[in-house]
């Protein structure tokens, strides 16, 4: 899917106020997520990098709700960005 702040898709699809934005650059996939309940976080946080995320998930309590890997789904954002291109 593609609007004005560029191409997403939806990292909970159940959850519809929650995007998750990409681009490449390069040969590398980078990340932004937007949430209509706290649009602040779009100027608060920029790209991240995959390979970042990657290294930040190791932080991450697997028995939390939140999984970085769920979220930052190459192989979607890999999809994505390969429509219309």
């Amino acid at each position: 899917m593609k609007d004005d702040l560029g191409k997403y898709y939806y990292p909970f699809p159940q959850e519809k106020k929650v995007r998750m934005y990409v681009q490449e650059e390069g040969n590398e996939v980078f990340f932004r997520l937007w949430n209509s309940d706290a649009p602040e976080l779009w100027d608060e946080h920029g790209w991240i990098p995959y390979e970042a995320i990657k290294q930040a998930e190791a932080m991450y309590d697997r028995e939390k709700d939140f999984k970085p890997n769920e979220a930052y789904n190459l192989e979607i954002a890999k999809a994505v960005l390969k429509e219309d291109s």
